[in-house]
């Protein structure tokens, strides 16, 4: 039987759809929705279903994801696993193994991709202060980031996916971890490979400086306050510096009592309430300094600082002065900050030299880096004035220790409703999107921000695409060529090639758009060899998020390319053997969890 119009019609769309996503001169949303016009233009959706795709399920889940996996940033869920990977040495077998293992376990249960942008200044710390090029790290915490959205159903967007296509067959929808079993396998498997074997193949590239090398950002001096209730009062700097050792790299260069300052305080001195301690400290370290220790920040208004920095409204970030700038010569006092401008002045960086006064009478030199606190308008509105050039964030928070423990509880209530089927996923995890809303985990102007919609129209107007491909007889007709190789090799042949397809067809567009594109196939395909539709559905899962060829096959592949220096044509050095072993360990996991057994007609 030859090509009808409609699947010539659906073909031509669709190969230009992908053209153009591979072009990359249009962003892959508008791409979608100018494919998704097309196919209503052309009749092969109907008007009134063109934009139901947005309403799909697995677009909802995806959407409520982002959100939560905001929630566990701000929380500082991740940051309180990833605190101490400083101190995994270094080797670079050992670091590698250390932060590609970190951002597996955390992508399978958060956005791959937040997980990797949290991680990668570690990272990126790490190499310089070992001396190596960060491109040593990147690639194989990018690829981590992939491996762990396999383990679980909110892991990757595919997963989702895949999992509502399930029961549009008639079969209940894959739970939370359903895909734990051969995700789990092959992500295990991929970071073994990649930590003994795997970052030997990556290129040595020198990456585009980040701003904070550009200005050379060296510790901060910054002040911390001894309040009432705090375990240290009574005890001595001694026992201070110990505990500051267990947790941070801060040293305490001063102390002021009242008018009294003492220069490297005796470890004998017995600390008092309202001690101010002048402390050199990385930013990072400065966080574990106030959740970790129980310390306040002198220069919080009237004292509140764990209130105020926890507050939805309030952001940190960090600024040079510029050589144009009118701060030069002036002071945090003399400039009234906080009155005038709505700002708090937390910290000083300056390269080379100790600070020996206290902050508001510091007077500022060009190259200053100043970390700053208040609302995103008065910071903004602060910058714009003082003509400073804000550094790219850097995911500095501050917040209360007890809300790890809040958004841990919110997100597990989530996964165990949907993993009992007491609720259907998309309902489970919008519920917990809602709840870190009400707990003030994600703040009210974080909702939308916390989304990314270009993923989401994507979704949404692909979704019609796919259904074009099923209701033409596109996807029976590609599967009817699978099924000329499935009746002349082994089953697993089929279901490899399936796999390698999908992984192929995913280094070129996005991977929710692969799995979109590939489920119906194997839908079909099954229907035709008369099997079970759970192992084709797996192998586009695993497929369809193993995009390790090229930088335009995930986000998390394209946000390390500039840091780590890296062009196009390395990808595939680390990515072509990661790929092969993923398709060699897939497949038979796949067959041992998932059989090719007969099946009734899928309907």
């Amino acid at each position: 039987m030859g090509i009808t119009v409609d699947q010539t019609a659906v073909f031509a769309i669709l190969a230009a759809t992908l053209v153009l996503f591979v072009w990359g001169r249009w962003r892959y949303d508008l791409v979608a929705v100018a494919a998704l016009l097309l196919v209503c233009i052309a009749g092969l959706v109907p008007a009134g279903e063109a934009f139901l795709g947005f309403g799909h399920p697995a677009v909802i889940t995806v959407a409520a994801v982002l959100v939560l996996s905001r929630g566990l940033l701000n929380a500082g869920v991740v940051d309180s696993l990833s605190r101490h990977l400083a101190r995994a040495g270094a080797r670079p077998t050992a670091q590698v193994a250390t932060l590609t293992g970190i951002v597996v376990i955390c992508s399978g249960f958060m956005n791959n991709v937040g997980a990797l942008a949290l991680l990668m200044p570690v990272a990126i710390w790490m190499s310089r202060q070992s001396g190596r090029s960060p491109s040593l790290l990147l690639m194989p915490l990018a690829f981590g980031s992939l491996l762990g959205g396999l383990i679980t159903l909110i892991g990757t967007p595919p997963n989702i996916i895949i999992a509502i296509y399930r029961a549009e067959t008639g079969l209940p929808a894959f739970g939370m971890f359903a895909f734990t079993p051969v995700g789990a396998g092959v992500a295990l498997v991929g970071l073994v490979f990649i930590a003994l074997l795997g970052w030997r193949l990556t290129p040595r590239r020198e990456g585009q400086r980040s701003p904070e090398e550009l200005f050379q950002i060296a510790d901060y001096i910054s002040e911390v306050v001894i309040p009432e209730d705090s375990r240290f009062v009574g005890q001595t700097v001694y026992h201070l510096t110990a505990a500051m050792e267990q947790e941070t790299e801060a040293t305490v260069v001063d102390l002021i009592r009242g008018e009294r300052h003492i220069p490297a305080p005796s470890w004998y001195e017995v600390l008092q309430a309202g001690d101010i301690l002048m402390v050199e400290t990385a930013p990072e370290d400065l966080k574990a300094l106030i959740d970790g220790l129980g310390l306040t920040l002198a220069e919080c208004p009237e004292g509140d600082c764990k209130a105020t920095l926890g507050s939805g409204d309030i952001r940190l970030m960090e600024a040079v002065i510029t050589t144009d700038s009118p701060l030069p010569g002036k002071t945090a006092a003399s400039l009234h900050l906080r009155r005038s401008y709505g700002v708090n002045l937390l910290a000083i960086a300056r390269r080379g030299r100790r600070l020996k006064r206290r902050l508001s009478q510091t007077h500022f030199i060009i190259g200053d880096i100043l970390l700053l606190q208040g609302s995103e308008a008065s910071l903004q509105a602060t910058l714009r004035t003082f003509k400073c050039l804000p550094l790219a964030e850097r995911g500095l928070r501050i917040g209360q220790p007890r809300q790890v423990l809040l958004a841990v509880g919110i997100f597990v209530a989530a996964m165990v409703l949907s993993a009992l089927n007491l609720l259907p996923v998309q309902i489970a995890f919008v519920g917990a999107a809602v709840a870190m809303v009400l707990t003030g985990l994600v703040p009210l102007g974080d909702i939308y921000t916390s989304v990314d919609w270009p993923i989401v129209v994507l979704l949404g107007a692909m979704f019609p695409l796919g259904h074009a491909l099923e209701t033409t007889g596109g996807a029976q007709l590609i599967a009817g060529k699978l099924l000329l190789l499935a009746d002349r090799f082994p089953p697993a042949v089929t279901l490899a090639v399936l796999l390698v397809g999908t992984m192929l067809l995913s280094n070129v567009v996005n991977n929710a758009a692969a799995a979109v594109l590939m489920a119906p196939i194997a839908i079909t395909l099954a229907q035709g060899m008369a099997v079970s539709v759970d192992p084709l559905l797996m192998a586009v899962a695993v497929g369809a998020s193993c995009a390790f060829l090229t930088p335009v096959g995930h986000q998390s592949n394209a946000l390390v390319m500039a840091p780590g220096g890296y062009r196009f044509g390395d990808y595939w050095r680390l990515g072509l053997p990661l790929s092969l072993l993923v398709t060699v360990a897939a497949v038979p996991l796949i067959l041992a969890v998932w059989p090719l057994i007969p099946a009734a007609p899928i309907p």
